[in-house]
């Protein structure tokens, strides 16, 4: 199995696994928070966003980010919402066949960013409705920071 496969079946699993039974705005802020509190445990300068259907529910920036986070936060969510799928996990498809996301995708790099760290928001039985998201560490660092506040977050409304 190659690396590109490996990664690819690892986002998809997580993608199955973490979908929520509901999410509203309070669902948002708890959310948000969360992935916050692990971020400041482990010193990470990261700036976290969540949106719903194109509406920003949460947003928080740790010491130490600048507004290049907050334009890659809506980059990322930009692919999330037009793919239906991570952001990481839409740059690794494209890895796979030999393409960049940049070259091959044909939209704009300056508006889309297939680099970790949006996740989808999936509703069971409604869809994909937003994105939570992470910008500030490596793309695999965001995206398993994002992953491990999503278990968590539902783990604790079981």
């Amino acid at each position: 199995m190659s690396e590109h496969t490996e990664l690819i079946s690892r986002i998809e699993e997580q993608e199955r696994r973490l979908r929520l039974p509901r999410f509203d705005n309070d669902d948002a802020w708890r959310l948000g928070c969360l992935v916050a509190d692990l971020a400041q445990e482990r010193g990470a300068a990261v700036t976290i966003g969540i949106h719903r259907a194109g509406q920003r529910l949460f947003h928080r920036a740790l010491p130490g980010t600048s507004p290049d986070n907050d334009a890659w936060l809506e980059r990322k969510c930009r692919v999330v919402e037009r793919y239906g799928a991570s952001s990481y996990l839409v740059g690794a498809r494209f890895r796979a066949k030999g393409a960049g996301f940049e070259e091959s995708s044909r939209l704009d790099p300056d508006r889309y960013a297939a680099h970790g760290g949006a996740f989808p928001l999936h509703v069971t039985g409604t869809g994909v409705i937003g994105a939570v998201a992470v910008s500030g560490l490596p793309q695999a660092e965001d995206h398993a920071l994002v992953v491990e506040a999503l278990e968590r977050y539902l783990a604790a409304t079981a």
